[in-house]
This record gives structure tokens, sequence and C-alpha cells, in this order.
């Protein structure tokens, strides 16, 4: 008995050793030189982004064989072209969650605006397992010629999907402490959406969705600008929602028929890396989102 319960012991130590071998911490920081036209908030979204693409990139490496993004970029009057090299498709790593809150660093040179970020985040190499789905936010039309990062009041939300596997998918959207779940829809009671293998679909749309009770939503704010981010996580395997409640707040959108469940930002992220621990296979794509009042 003595034996079997050391070596079950041994066998659970080991187990915690693999799934702790699955995630990584790493630490990044990138210095953004913003265009002209764009916004502080949007330039501190772009650095952020940047920095936690460079630090997959320096932890876990790259696929050499991916073509460069080429950014056009107009700074004081002049155009210029750079290329910032990595894309969510190039580097060997996945982001998981911010382990801290992002440090900026708000500076101008020579009129150009300059944000400097660092960050401390979670992360996971892949090694071409996730599934490469195709996740478009669109504004006010179902087609994906409606694709769209800036809403204004009254704007409507629709999200385009495709994978050419069949799987499970959760919508959130996060703004500031809180994720508000938009996919599963209220009314499944059994947490979970599935989608077809090579099936396109436009999600909060009643015309497009076939689902019963489905939720439709216009993006409303009362600030000058708010951002938010999507959040699309797909996988082959199975797997539920957060456990969340009823909205009583006002969010970044509004439904038909009511708000959408909530949860604090903090439980999603464990919930979202629980779950990345898990499944190999699972993968998030991030869209930032701006709402104009």
């Amino acid at each position: 008995m003595r034996r079997i319960l050391l070596f079950t012991l041994g066998l659970f130590c080991c187990l915690d050793m693999i799934q702790a071998a699955k995630t990584k911490t790493i630490k990044a920081e990138y210095t953004y030189l913003a265009p002209e036209n764009v916004t502080l908030e949007q330039a501190k979204q772009t650095a952020l982004q940047r920095a936690r693409l460079q630090g997959l990139a320096d932890e876990f490496g790259t696929n050499m064989n991916q073509i460069g993004t080429t950014i056009r970029e107009n700074v004081n009057g002049e155009s210029s072209a750079s290329v910032f090299q990595l894309t969510n498709s190039t580097v060997k790593g996945e982001w998981i969650r911010d382990l801290d809150e992002p440090e900026y660093d708000i500076d101008y040179e020579d009129g150009s605006l300059v944000v400097s970020v660092k960050v401390k985040f979670e992360a996971r190499e892949t090694k071409s397992a996730s599934i490469d789905f195709e996740a478009k936010v669109l504004r006010n039309g179902t087609d994906n010629k409606f694709e769209a990062n800036e809403f204004k009041n009254g704007d409507g939300l629709f999200l385009s999907f495709q994978t050419p596997k069949t799987g499970y998918l959760a919508v959130y959207l996060v703004e500031g402490d809180m994720a508000y779940c938009l996919l599963p829809y209220r009314n499944q009671t059994d947490g979970i959406r599935q989608v077809k293998a090579n099936k396109r679909y436009v999600f909060f749309s009643r015309y497009e969705d076939k689902e019963a009770h489905v939720d439709e939503y216009v993006m409303t704010t009362d600030k000058p600008i708010e951002n938010n981010v999507i959040y699309t996580i797909f996988s082959p395997n199975e797997f539920s929602k957060a456990v969340d409640t009823q909205s009583n707040r006002q969010a970044g959108l509004e439904g038909t028929d009511g708000l959408p469940r909530e949860l604090s930002f903090e439980k999603f992220q464990k919930w979202l890396s629980k779950l990345m621990g898990q499944d190999e296979k699972m993968g998030i794509k991030t869209i930032p989102i701006t709402i104009r009042k």
C-alpha cells in the first residue's frame, strides 16, 4: 500500500511538472513611434500588442517562411514605410494573459507621439497544434467588407467566423475590469456553441444565425472614446463558457433583449488560462475595437 501511495504521489508530481511546463512567464517591452493620425489610446494598444508579439518571438522563435507586414505611416505630413515582421501567425508562441498592468511611458519627439510599454504576461509555446480559424468584427453589415475596428454610438456589432474543422466557440467582450459573454447566447443553457467546418457564420444577427433568440447588439459609450477587446476562443475539443452572472451595469454594448452575462476580467483570465493549459489545440484571437461618442 505504501509503495502504491508513493507511486501515486510521484505521478501527481510529474503531472504537475508537465502542466507547469506548458506555460511560461515573459517580460517584454516595445517603443512605438505613432503616426500623426493615431490617438494616444490607439498608440498604447499598438505598442502593447507589439510588445507581446516581440516577447513571444524572443522566447519561442518565429516561422521564418512567413512574410512580414508592411505598415504605411504618416509622420509630420511625410509618408514612410516601416516593416514590423511579427504577426500572430508568425510567432511560435501564444499569449494567454497579462500578469501585471502594463507600464506606459508617454513622450513626444519633434512633435511626434512616442509610446513605450513594459508588460509581464503568461504564454505557451505553439507547435502548429491550434486551428487557424478566421474571425472578423463587422460594423453595420454582415458581409466581410464591413470589417471594422472603430464604432460610433448606435453602430451594430456582428462577427464573421469560419473554421476548417468542426469545433466549439466562445466570444467575449472585455471592457476595463469586466468580461461580457457574447457567445454562447444567453438562452443557451448548455454553455457551449458548436460550429461546423467550412461554413461561414455571422453571429449577433437573427437573419444570419438561425439559433433561437439570437442576441443582437449595438455599441454604446458615454465617453469621448472607449477601448474594448473582442476575444474569440475556438477549439475542436468541447468546452463550456466561464461561470458568470446576469449583467446589471452599462457595458460598451447594448442588447436588444438586455445586457450580456458578465464576470470579472480576473476570473475570465484564470478560466482561459486553465483551459489553454489543458487544451493545446485551443486558439485565441483578440481584436481591439474603439467606440466613439
